[in-house]
């Protein structure tokens, strides 16, 4: 990963528990004007001096694990508020707003690896948050600040050449979790690491989606579509697109109607994907999928303070998500 995750900052504490330092989760809990970070960004301060985590480019960060150690030097929680509004005169944000931090001391170790067991197993947990503790949560709207953990972005990725390497190579240094498939004659894909070879276009690989993966096709011989296209549609997702102009993108969708895949398959299914029109190299075809791929997956799952529906064709409740604590 490029920067601190959910993992390396929950990771951090559990990391001080097993070595029997104390440690407090710090929670973004409130904007006042401008911030860098969104509501529900953490950070994770040991007594040492350790952290994980950030909320503005190194303006406040000094000062939380100076008001971290002191709340485990005197056993209690509290909220502190920075920037506008706050009584430490001499710490401003440079976008001139304040932000409300809610300072966790001891966090439940078991609980906190119990959130990541639940990321790793791509399942979304809730964590309820305020002065006292932590707690796993199965009810939105409960007593403290609720604080939501989404699974990773996960690309499977299926086409051929340097489009395709380009765009798994950027995806897996930003720290997402790729699946990568082209046909088994494609010399150049097969010296990338890890990638599944496609033996024929009816041999059909084993797709499996939720609602946190992004399936994106980078096929210029569109024959590989015809059947690999409604096998990734019948997945859940909150991402199906494929590369290719407007009139590529309209025979496209003809085809698949001709094969009776349904409508609302079809509405789903993006053309002329990335942010950036109109890309002439794979370099920047990678960096335009791979930018609006992030943008969505922020968008509908993976901020901190995630809320509202679920990503995925089907529109799931972010509840239908979280499981209850067996």
């Amino acid at each position: 990963m490029i920067a601190h995750d959910d993992r390396s900052i929950l990771g951090l504490l559990i990391e001080g528990a097993e070595a029997g330092i104390e440690g407090v989760l710090v929670t973004l809990t409130g904007i006042e004007g401008g911030s860098s970070r969104g509501v529900g960004a953490q950070m994770a301060v040991l007594a040492d001096g350790r952290s994980a985590g950030s909320f503005s480019g190194g303006c406040v960060e000094a000062a939380v694990i100076a008001e971290a150690q002191d709340v485990l030097a005197k056993g209690y929680g509290r909220t502190v508020r920075y920037g506008v509004g706050s009584p430490y005169l001499d710490i401003r944000l440079p976008c001139g707003g304040g932000i409300d931090l809610l300072f966790t001391p001891h966090p439940d170790p078991a609980v906190l690896s119990e959130i990541l067991a639940r990321i790793d197993a791509r399942k979304a947990a809730v964590l309820r948050l305020n002065e006292g503790g932590a707690a796993l949560s199965s009810t939105p709207g409960a007593h403290g600040f609720q604080r939501a953990y989404a699974p990773p972005l996960r690309l499977v990725a299926l086409g051929h050449g340097e489009d395709l390497t380009a765009l798994v190579r950027l995806a897996r240094a930003f720290g997402v979790t790729v699946e990568a498939f082209a046909p088994a004659t494609d010399r150049h894909a097969a010296a990338e690491p890890g990638v599944i070879p496609l033996v024929s276009r009816t041999a059909l690989p084993d797709l499996v989606g939720d609602p946190w993966t992004a399936f994106v096709f980078l096929f210029h011989d569109h024959d590989w579509e015809e059947m690999l296209l409604p096998h990734a549609l019948a997945q859940d997702g909150f991402y199906h697109g494929a590369v290719g102009s407007a009139r590529t993108h309209h025979a496209r969708l003809a085809g698949l109607r001709t094969i009776g895949v349904p409508q609302a398959s079809l509405d789903t299914l993006r053309g002329g994907i990335g942010l950036i029109p109109a890309t002439r190299d794979p370099a920047t075809l990678a960096l335009s999928v791979l930018g609006e791929l992030v943008q969505d997956y922020q968008a509908c799952a993976g901020m901190p303070g995630w809320s509202g529906r679920a990503p995925g064709r089907t529109g799931q409740d972010p509840a239908s998500h979280v499981p209850t604590r067996n």
